[in-house]
């Protein structure tokens, strides 16, 4: 954490754009290399961007097109650009959240460009627990697919 009053952790800021790609492997569209492990993903998303007009139920109704939201909270004392706020999604399924972070990230949304990341600090024990248990039987499933 920088501060402890703002809350903004490192793994929060959006990164540049990757320009030294070959075209081959570009892309349609610019992306920042990050490469995440199932510690790093989590089913809780900070969603960053979002125009200060009180849009809580319309973000809620374009999350809920990708998985279960469990909770929505406006997050306070967050260092935002501004004239935005920072909300606090929680998935049910982190499948919910991967597919939400990887489609709405860097989504027009009312005039404001969203940046979605996740925020597995926010995580409980047993939450943390249960996505690597999760994690360990996918892969076994994986491997006795493959064979």
């Amino acid at each position: 954490m920088e501060s402890e009053d703002t809350k903004i952790f490192k793994h929060h800021k959006q990164q540049e754009y990757c320009l030294t790609r070959p075209l081959y492997r570009q892309g349609r569209r610019l992306t920042a290399v990050k490469v995440y492990t199932i510690n790093n993903e989590s089913q809780h998303l900070c969603i960053y961007g979002v125009p200060s007009i009180g849009l809580r139920k319309e973000l809620k109704n374009l999350l809920t097109k990708y998985g279960e939201v469990l909770n929505l909270s406006l997050v306070p004392d967050v260092e935002t650009e501004i004239f935005t706020e920072c909300f606090h999604a929680h998935f049910k399924r982190i499948q919910s959240a991967r597919v939400a972070k990887r489609i709405l990230d860097t989504r027009s949304f009312y005039g404001g460009l969203l940046h979605i990341c996740y925020a597995p600090e926010l995580e409980t024990v047993g939450e943390t627990k249960a996505k690597l248990l999760q994690r360990k039987k996918d892969v076994l499933n994986r491997l006795q697919n493959n064979r």
